[in-house]
């Protein structure tokens, strides 16, 4: 009786003391990158703009959910492809779910210390997607008329330079 009282009583201290999020869920999360077309490259930036993947789209990466004691991760997420514009977008962790669960289930160590120590906490999306837009010239910037002499204006004409 004592064994079993005394096992209740260590599991009970165990589940306090931990954290929800902790014991459910996780710090690192995979993202599928994705792009609309595919085999565009993308590369992703931490907050301190150091990279920290880069490759071909579609692709799957492991990103931390935490940037610290208490802080979500932010990255910027950065596409390129040959005859497309490039396009950037923020993606941010949010908080997890299971974190909340420390309200329920009294972890007041875990939802103070070990969630935000060891990031649980914080929960990233399950994928980043972008639809990148084709270039397109612009008629105004990027135009050419070719004109016989005779329909050059007289004060042009000394702007002139001889092909040879």
């Amino acid at each position: 009786m004592i064994k079993k009282f005394t096992l209740g009583v260590v599991a009970a201290g165990v589940l306090l003391a931990s954290g929800c999020a902790s014991i459910l869920s996780d710090s690192t999360y995979p993202v599928t990158i994705n792009s609309t077309p595919t085999g565009a490259n993308y590369t992703i930036t931490n907050e301190a703009g150091l990279d920290v993947q880069s490759g071909v789209t579609p692709d799957t990466v492991t990103l931390s959910a935490s940037d610290g004691f208490f802080s979500s991760a932010s990255y910027t997420v950065k596409y390129q492809m040959a005859g497309y514009n490039e396009k950037s977008f923020q993606l941010k962790a949010g908080i997890d779910g299971w974190y909340l669960g420390n309200i329920l289930l009294g972890g007041v160590l875990g939802m103070l210390i070990v969630d935000p120590a060891t990031g649980a906490m914080w929960k990233l999306p399950n994928s980043a997607s972008a639809s990148l837009q084709p270039m397109t010239a612009s008629t105004a910037l990027n135009s050419l008329t070719i004109a016989s002499i005779d329909q050059v204006p007289e004060e042009l004409k000394s702007q002139l330079v001889p092909v040879k």
